[in-house]
């Protein structure tokens, strides 16, 4: 497969830059998505990969890449999350969505086994920022394949206020 984003070194993810996306304030405006669910396991992803492939099939046969990756993951049962990953237009045969909204973000890195403890700092940010939160999402900016070769594994926390 040619390279989804002009600045991947890895033909797969692009390397993340933090900075833009911690502890800001972003809005998005009826920003475009696929919405799709992925199964769980007591909050651990069983069919993440087979989703993501079907969707970013579909996405490139559509020419509706957009021009920054964001894959959204709202974490809403122990048994399976909602994604949504941004696109450029309308791709056909898949679920769209658009989300609005304010959001404060932080970014974090290192191994999955500290979201709860990232969820915990981010929940005392938006208080501190004095903001209530109503909807918390997290951004997965690369695959674990690409958080390895790039030696990050970078998560933002979206927490919409």
């Amino acid at each position: 497969m040619d390279k989804l984003y002009e600045n991947s070194e890895t033909g797969c993810c692009p390397r993340f830059n933090p900075e833009p996306w911690d502890k800001k304030e972003i809005t998005f405006k009826d920003k475009l998505f696929i919405k799709d669910h992925v199964t769980s396991f007591l909050h651990i992803p069983l069919n993440f990969g087979k989703v993501m492939v079907r969707n970013m099939e579909r996405i490139a046969k559509a020419g509706a890449l957009a021009p920054e990756p964001i894959l959204l993951s709202d974490d809403n049962s122990l048994w399976g999350a909602d994604i949504y990953i941004a696109v450029a237009k309308d791709v056909p045969g898949a679920e769209m969505v658009k989300i609005s909204g304010t959001f404060l973000t932080q970014v974090f890195e290192g191994p999955y086994k500290n979201i709860r403890q990232w969820v915990k700092q981010m929940t005392d940010y938006v208080r501190q920022q004095g903001k209530e939160l109503k909807k918390l999402y997290f951004f997965y900016t690369t695959c674990p394949k690409c958080a390895k070769y790039y030696g990050k594994n970078y998560v933002v926390l979206l927490a919409q206020i």
